[in-house]
């Protein structure tokens, strides 16, 4: 029972972990930009089943190793996640009850959110327009949604289930 428990703690650091390699895996320059935010999607997968257990605090901590790792804008990252968790938590009561394919929907709006404050700041910081493929990854991260949420989902299921024994 307490090695049950004990993997149940795992699964949140894992699956964030796991995000954070996908975020910096390098990729060939066709795949950037069909790359779904996986950090976001975690992040989002967390918020929803979690409530509050990720605090804005700590995504801003998680966003900040993320803006160590990729080598870009310090507090990119933190701050965009921060954004994300904030919206997750005000409509995790109008998300979380919907069927999957309904969740990507919304998990699609909070994705194409995040971009644009990403293009607020590549604005900000003088980089002109990105190109229209630019929107292709919150597209992805909706379609690669209903996988992410049930993988995890069964991961969960799976640890409590061995907690119950």
């Amino acid at each position: 029972m307490i090695r049950a428990a004990h993997h149940e703690r795992w699964i949140l650091p894992v699956s964030l972990g796991a995000a954070w390699l996908l975020a910096i895996a390098p990729l060939p320059p066709a795949a950037v930009w069909l790359w779904p935010n996986w950090p976001a999607l975690v992040v989002t997968y967390w918020g929803l089943e979690t409530g509050r257990l990720l605090g804005l605090r700590l995504v801003f901590g998680l966003g900040l190793t993320l803006d160590l790792l990729r080598g870009g804008l310090l507090g990119q990252h933190a701050l965009r996640l921060t954004i994300l968790a904030f919206l997750i938590g005000q409509f995790r009561h109008r998300i979380r009850f919907h069927e999957t394919l309904t969740q990507a929907l919304a998990v699609l709006a909070l994705l194409l959110n995040d971009r644009f404050i990403e293009l607020l700041i590549l604005l900000a910081r003088g980089r002109g327009w990105p190109p229209a493929a630019f929107w292709l990854a919150p597209l992805a991260g909706a379609l690669v949604w209903p996988w992410v949420f049930l993988v995890l989902d069964r991961w969960r299921d799976r640890s409590r289930a061995r907690t119950a024994r």
